[in-house]
């Protein structure tokens, strides 16, 4: 079993802290590399500039799903030039619980694989997910 750590910090600084005003911004440094700024949506009156917990969750099922199928790729000798994503994910209220619900992976890969192939290794990429083996959100593929 691996074990995976990340920083989390966050301070209040000068602000009031009331929900209009404590500060949504805070650092998340993974292994013990930069400080890197994320907030939360601005629906929540973070900072629209910076990722927040949806943009990240969503990111690593792209990411994961991405060197799952770079592995896959390797092993059938399938040489892939270039992969890039576009995905989305879905909010939805369950009741008055929100919850990531769906998370649509739009890949555009450039191989010397055929449309068959390819959308071979994504089945197997996904399943071999451990990101989207471990949640309960819908996440589809949807090759380019």
């Amino acid at each position: 079993m691996s074990e995976h750590k990340i920083a989390l910090r966050w301070a209040r600084g000068d602000t009031p802290f009331t929900y209009d005003a404590y500060p949504r911004n805070h650092t998340i440094s993974f292994k013990d590399g930069a400080p890197i700024i994320f907030s939360s949506s601005p629906a929540y009156k973070g900072d629209g500039s910076k990722g927040d917990p949806e943009d990240m969750l969503v990111a690593a099922l792209s990411s994961c799903h991405m060197l799952s199928f770079l592995a896959i790729a390797t092993k059938k000798k399938v040489t892939v030039d270039s992969y890039q994503d576009d995905a989305v994910g879905f909010l939805e209220n369950d009741g008055g619980k929100f919850w990531m619900a769906k998370v649509i992976l739009r890949p555009t890969v450039v191989s010397s694989a055929d449309a068959a192939t390819l959308n071979e290794m994504h089945h197997l990429a996904h399943n071999a997910c451990f990101i989207a083996n471990s949640v309960k959100t819908d996440v589809t593929v949807e090759p380019r």
